[in-house]
């Protein structure tokens, strides 16, 4: 007769494997997400001084 594998406890899991823990680091994941919102880049609301564009033509 053959034996069944049998599941690993609960503690020798990796984390993502653990139901609990599973839910601990998506909870630590999305709480980090929100702490880090907006990006630390955010869109600068700086502009050159100087109007216009360049003449056409000249190479610098």
């Amino acid at each position: 007769m053959a034996t069944r594998p049998s599941k690993p406890p609960k503690d020798n899991l990796p984390p993502f494997d653990r139901p609990d823990e599973k839910k601990e680091l998506e909870e630590q994941l999305e709480e980090g997400l929100e702490d880090s919102f907006p990006a630390s880049d955010p869109a600068s609301v700086t502009s050159t001084g100087i109007p216009g564009r360049p003449p056409k033509g000249k190479k610098n």
